[in-house]
């Protein structure tokens, strides 16, 4: 067996529990153990992928290219950066036109403001354009994936659904209705659109 370090699974969350996840934690001391950002559902990302609308591009550098994208799903917004050191993903938000469906897979990053408050953004790994299919399965996917964790967030030994309540609360119904109104709008675009 190789002693290859392997990726993280990239989490399905939407935009309105990614931007919750204020929490970040590291589960040793290495300076190479990956970062987690703790999601409020009760589980822990180091990647995260995500599917919406690309609705804005912006250059925000000063000295060089840094890009900020805003990414749309039926729940809120990832906030997208990318820089020199992440070419490919700059190099998507400075082509792509607006708006598009894309599929990012990025990084949980937080930034804590001069106020205080916390800013929850993603460094991409890739953005790639794709259909509104790939889209609409990615809402049905996430929706899933977040339902699969509210209902395991009281079992008795989920370590970061422990973490998740001490952190952020115990109220996570905000969460549930997040996905029964992204599935609900879901619908209701499908009902909306033209037979083919």
């Amino acid at each position: 067996m190789s002693n290859a370090p392997t990726r993280e699974v990239a989490r399905r969350a939407f935009a309105s529990e990614f931007n919750d996840a204020e929490f970040t934690f590291k589960e040793s001391d290495d300076e190479r153990a990956p970062l987690y950002a703790l999601l409020p559902t009760g589980e822990r990302a180091n990647r995260v992928f995500v599917v919406g609308t690309l609705t804005e591009t912006e250059d925000i550098g000063e000295d060089s290219e840094y890009w900020r994208g805003r990414v749309v799903d039926p729940t809120g917004t990832f906030f997208v950066y990318a820089g020199q050191y992440q070419p490919d993903a700059a190099s998507a938000l400075r082509e792509l036109e607006t708006p598009t469906y894309v599929a990012v897979v990025g990084k949980p990053r937080t930034f804590e403001t001069d106020d205080g408050s916390v800013n929850v953004s993603l460094r991409p790994e890739s953005i790639t354009p794709v259909s509104e299919a790939t889209r609409d399965r990615w809402v049905v996917e996430t929706a899933e994936r977040t339902m699969e964790r509210l209902e395991a967030f009281d079992e008795e030994g989920n370590e970061y659904a422990e973490r998740a309540r001490a952190e952020y609360g115990e109220d996570v119904s905000e969460y549930r209705q997040a996905v029964l109104g992204a599935l609900e709008d879901f619908d209701a675009e499908a009902e909306a659109a033209p037979d083919a």
